[in-house]
């Protein structure tokens, strides 16, 4: 089950895979797929299954089919490091796809532009639109709220008898909004939301607020 906000009048869908489509640009962002990340991990001896690499593109693939998306952007950290075989299987799904991709670059997005070039993916450094700001990095701009990544939010959730769930979470402040790290094997980083934050934990199906 989906989470719908508003943000300054505009609409934006929090989807469990860990995007947001913005209905006003018929738009999705996602954040942190650090593809190529498990090519990484296999070949310096990590018992990680291949399969999970494919699972990757598969969840994309499925969060892009349940909007009317025109266009996908990434908000950095698409691929994790250096060149390996990923980028073959990147290069396939890009082709089978109809949306514009667009690639807002992270710290991890190392590899030359001439290969997105070659895709027809423009990167950026920033992208300004009307009052939203999308960056990898979280960013405080006067006048803007910023939708960023980087950070890869969780939110620790206390259970009975000391019990201690862990969620990727959507971590929203007065000005920002940081997106979970879309792809696997990435990690969180746990806040304490403050007063006024709100937070929306991601499950296998459903995006819960829980403050």
């Amino acid at each position: 089950m989906n989470q719908t906000i508003s943000i300054l009048n505009n609409t934006f869908i929090l989807h469990p895979a860990g995007g947001i489509f913005w209905e006003e640009k018929s738009m999705l962002l996602i954040a942190d797929v650090h593809l190529g990340k498990i090519s990484h991990f296999r070949k310096h001896g990590s018992a990680v299954p291949f399969k999970a690499v494919s699972e990757n593109f598969e969840q994309l693939s499925r969060i892009a089919d349940s909007f009317n998306t025109e266009a996908i952007c990434f908000l950095g950290d698409l691929f994790h490091s250096s060149l390996n075989a990923e980028w073959n299987l990147f290069e396939k799904w890009v082709q089978s796809r109809h949306e514009k991709i667009i690639l807002v670059a992270g710290n991890h997005d190392i590899i030359t532009p001439v290969k997105y070039e070659r895709l027809k993916i423009p990167i950026y450094s920033e992208i300004r639109s009307g009052g939203f700001l999308l960056t990898h990095h979280p960013e405080e701009t006067s006048g803007f709220f910023n939708f960023c990544g980087h950070i890869h939010p969780g939110i620790r959730l206390g259970g009975i008898g000391r019990q201690v769930l862990k969620l990727s979470c959507f971590f929203k402040t007065e000005n920002q909004l940081i997106l979970p790290a879309f792809g696997t094997f990435t990690g969180n980083y746990y806040l304490e939301p403050k007063s006024g934050d709100q937070v929306y934990a991601v499950t296998k199906n459903e995006v819960i607020q829980v403050c």
